[in-house]
């Protein structure tokens, strides 16, 4: 296959041609239909979607409880605006590269509805070393064309990265075309309120199964020189906690690039989460700003969560023991991609506080509360990612847990744990080297985020096995004589994550009943003494 022309006529099979018989085919002339008489019976203003934020309004406090807030549109009066090339008004409306977020989600979705249409008709192969490289290509005029419908908005073209090679990659994930194709183009896309800090937009789709992220020109080169790596890794670990790319695209207007890539979505809206972190296992100015605290779900960092949840979140063995061997591949992965400064993204939801919340409070935001639909890619859970080394029907059940991932915290409430790997797509380049290098002469340079990957990917191991994650605290049911040796003082946080591996863990009522591990075994010390 070799990359398509640039003309009007690049891709040479319509996404709306008679002769197609598919099923994915015949869902892209409904949504086609559907999209163009969208165009044609709204005003452009009501092609773009106010999604209302679900969040949280917290004051600094310990802990994880922090009080729910009503959600507030993305368009409530914000300030006229600007980060990267993410820009805001005073009436809510959005531009990214001078195209607005209605127009760019309308091309998003006519791009995606053609390039899933004309892919049905490709035969199912091998994936090649050149499908990692082809690029497809299609103009989309406003008075529509022989190829494409027309549409409210200004011309555009709109370029596919590699289709056959994520064909593949949703293939592997389970993802049918027609699933695909619905999730995205069916309904309107979600604009997210918060942005990254690079100023990238964030949509996520109607059935909260996709995230759409635009990216800058380095990452998605980047990216693509990552594909047969990245295949080559998913044939031999689908259970992973990194991200699952579905597709990489660019939507041409306006004379600027505009290149997005769709991802699973980590954090499903219809579990209302509590407290959300960004953790790399680094302290050096790794505490959330004032002005992300008045988010109404801010994203705290490393400091935060050492004061927050300073004796750290308790699994069951082996779903810790699952948790760390999947951090761990992982690691080694992205060290072998000289890939560094990424992030656990990490959302907890407290079951016990949730259900004590006053059903007033509950009434006041707009987020359903139905259990969610199972989703439809395989392996995007962050239970699926991990699961595949956990033994199942261990100490807790885990099948009524949405896909999180079920822990404690030293209070004995149970927690949900939403947890995957973001932002892989920075390599160690020589603008990154010099980063650290100015860094490390004015602060210790192990505590820098930015540092070369196998010292990043030990540090950020370290600090999720032994800091963020522990076992669940083990005592003594054989022998009630028999205390645990106490370890001196510098090992408690030592034991506290690797206890002995023949001893049972502590469940249900008996957890509520500790406080910590370190808690125990100063009490321990004090008796003995």
């Amino acid at each position: 296959m070799a990359s398509a022309s640039s003309g009007p006529s690049a891709v040479g099979v319509s996404s709306v041609d008679p002769g197609v018989s598919s099923g994915a085919s015949s869902s892209v002339e409904a949504i086609a239909c559907e999209l163009n008489n969208r165009d044609n019976t709204r005003p452009k203003k009501e092609l773009g979607f106010n999604f209302l934020c679900c969040g949280v309004n917290r004051k600094r406090a310990s802990g994880i409880k922090r009080p729910m807030a009503p959600e507030v549109p993305c368009s409530s009066g914000m300030p006229i605006k600007k980060i990267g090339h993410r820009s805001v008004d005073s009436s809510g409306e959005t531009t990214y590269k001078k195209t607005t977020s209605s127009a760019l989600k309308g091309a998003i979705q006519l791009g995606i509805t053609h390039t899933v249409g004309s892919l049905s008709t490709k035969p199912e192969r091998d994936v090649l070393m050149q499908d990692f490289y082809v690029v497809e290509s299609i103009f989309f005029p406003s008075e529509g064309s022989n190829l494409t419908p027309a549409h409210h908005y200004n011309d555009f073209r709109f370029k596919t990265y590699a289709p056959v090679a994520f064909r593949y990659f949703r293939e592997l994930f389970g993802i049918r075309p027609d699933d695909y194709l619905y999730s995205l183009c069916s309904e309107p896309l979600i604009e997210l309120c918060s942005s990254g800090a690079s100023g990238s937009l964030f949509y996520v789709s109607s059935d909260d199964e996709f995230i759409i992220k635009t990216v800058q020109h380095k990452e998605a080169e980047f990216l693509q020189k990552l594909l047969p790596g990245y295949y080559m890794n998913l044939n031999q670990n689908p259970r992973t906690l990194l991200p699952k790319f579905y597709g990489l695209y660019c939507v041409q207007a306006g004379g600027k690039n505009i290149r997005i890539v769709v991802m699973n979505n980590l954090l499903p809206r219809s579990v209302k989460m509590h407290i959300k972190y960004d953790l790399k296992g680094s302290t050096y100015k790794r505490r959330a700003s004032q002005k992300e605290r008045e988010k109404p779900l801010p994203t705290f960092k490393d400091l935060d969560f050492l004061q927050d949840i300073s004796d750290g979140l308790f699994l069951d063995a082996d779903m810790y023991n699952a948790l760390c061997k999947t951090l761990q591949r992982d690691c080694l992965v992205l060290q072998s991609f000289k890939i560094m400064d990424y992030s656990l993204l990490m959302s907890i939801h407290n079951i016990d506080y949730a259900q004590r919340e006053p059903l007033g409070n509950e009434a006041q935001h707009s987020v359903d509360t139905r259990r969610p639909a199972p989703q439809k890619a395989l392996y995007s859970t962050a239970m699926e990612s991990i699961q595949g080394e956990a033994r199942r029907g261990g100490t807790m059940e885990t099948d009524d847990y949405m896909g999180g991932i079920p822990a404690r915290n030293s209070k004995g409430e149970r927690l949900l744990l939403y947890i995957g790997i973001i932002d892989i797509l920075q390599s160690y380049r020589f603008i990154k080297k010099l980063e650290h290098s100015w860094k490390a002469l004015v602060h210790d340079g192990d505590t820098v985020s930015v540092h070369r990957p196998g010292f990043y990917a030990e540090r950020f191991q370290r600090f999720m096995c032994n800091t963020v994650f522990k076992k669940i605290p083990c005592v003594h049911f054989g022998r009630p004589d028999v205390l645990p040796q106490t370890p001196p003082l510098e090992k408690i946080s030592e034991v506290s994550t690797i206890p002995d591996p023949y001893l049972s863990p502590v469940v249900g009522e008996t957890l509520q009943m500790l406080t910590t591990s370190s808690t125990l075994l100063e009490k321990l010390e004090v008796e003995d003494s």
